[in-house]
């Protein structure tokens, strides 16, 4: 591959007007949406909600999401981006609205799963256009700054949702979401950029199945699922931890955890752009393995920031990197479809890691154990990329002998 001149990369910046303005409203979707996760299910239980239905409001929003990505990816395809975008936002906007008229807990399960389409639809929708937008040669670096984004959104908005309804009350809280949900949506009005060309149609059309995920993207969403899985089971069961270990604040550990993200991103997303993925993925993995046993072995406040800070490492680097790598491996006219299969990966792995971590945790007695169990997945993480990437290198060079 020819080096990219300064000329080439003067003609192809990545702060454009369009980067800017759908970076700002990913930041406001993700805040709106973070300000909710720990204070609605915080509501359910004061409505007389019990264990299950407060799971409930996860799951089924999870669930909705899931099922929705394919749909939405095909669609983005088929019928263009921002149509897609506008759509789920608006629809996003519209439910957290509704939450405020809903006093009993089915009502607000029912609106959890259209919540959930919405969510879908606009956050593979964004993640499509940001693909489009940024230059080839400058991938990962601007998935590298697009996602700090949703780090900066996953760091404040919780704290901020429980602020605001420890002092103001729910209804605040649903206000200034709603708010933010919909000033993502009027950014997004002004979002303009050259879309891809559409491949020609071949004459046989294509399977029901490859309509709805896109093969090329398999791989990088295969080992995506490893890292959410474990993720799934850190933001699920990090509090229960704190009270196993006898750590006080576990809020320690999100919060060094998105620092180290916000840190890494930029430098990993340079380095994937000039040396390629396993550059970025192969440390990526240690440090995530690395991350995960020190956390199992924390008992104090500071061993839990040290463990948050090596795997803040991991995850900053591996998250946007396999992100860049799915849109690489993708034509331009299957990104919706690519990037569907990518974020149904993500929510697939934490649902998972919710659910298996949580029967390891329960058999062993010991969420210690079942962190330690879960670096088996970026092992087999570690595996599965390094025999493709063997594979791919013994191609190369028997071409290169021929």
């Amino acid at each position: 591959m020819a080096p990219i001149s300064k000329q080439d990369k003067k003609q192809k910046p990545l702060w454009t007007k369009a980067f800017l303005i759908t970076s700002l409203s990913n930041l406001l979707l993700f805040f709106s949406f973070q300000m909710l996760i720990p204070t609605i299910p915080t509501h359910v239980s004061e409505l007389g909600g019990n264990d299950v239905q407060v799971g409930l409001v996860i799951g089924v929003f999870t669930i909705s999401s899931l099922l929705t990505r394919p749909f939405a990816g095909r669609a983005l395809d088929l019928l263009g981006r921002k149509h897609v975008l506008l759509v789920g936002l608006a629809i996003c906007a519209l439910t957290i609205a509704g939450y405020s008229y809903m006093a009993a807990i089915a009502l607000i399960l029912a609106a959890r799963f259209v919540h959930g389409i919405g969510w879908g639809m606009s956050t593979t929708s964004l993640g499509t256009v940001i693909a489009d937008i940024i230059p080839p040669e400058r991938r990962g670096e601007g998935m590298g700054y697009y996602g700090l984004s949703n780090t900066f959104a996953m760091a404040l908005a919780p704290l901020t949702g429980l602020w605001i309804m420890s002092t103001y009350g729910f209804p605040r809280v649903l206000l200034i979401s709603t708010i933010l949900a919909l000033l993502s949506l009027f950014s997004s009005l002004f979002i303009t950029y050259n879309k891809p060309q559409p491949l020609e149609k071949s004459a046989q059309p294509p399977k029901l199945i490859d309509r709805l995920w896109e093969r090329s993207s398999l791989l990088p969403s295969a080992l995506l699922l490893c890292t959410a899985i474990c993720y799934g089971g850190i933001v699920t069961f990090i509090t229960l931890f704190g009270h196993e270990a006898g750590i006080s604040n576990v809020g320690w550990f999100f919060l060094c955890n998105a620092s180290m993200v916000l840190l890494i991103r930029p430098i990993t997303g340079i380095l994937f752009d000039r040396k390629g993925p396993a550059w970025v993925l192969f440390p990526g993995a240690l440090f995530t393995i690395a991350g995960l046993l020190l956390l199992s072995y924390a008992h104090s406040e500071l061993s839990l920031a040290i463990s948050a800070l090596c795997y803040g490492v991991g995850f900053g680097s591996l998250q946007p990197a396999l992100q860049a790598w799915t849109i690489a491996r993708a034509e331009p006219s299957r990104r919706g479809a690519a990037n569907g299969t990518f974020f149904s990966a993500n929510d697939l792995g934490i649902g998972l890691g919710a659910m298996a971590l949580g029967a390891i945790a329960t058999s062993s007695g010991s969420y210690a154990f079942m962190y330690r169990c879960s670096t088996v997945l970026i092992i087999i993480f570690i595996l599965i990329y390094g025999w493709c990437f063997w594979q791919a290198r013994r191609s190369t060079l028997q071409f290169a002998h021929k």
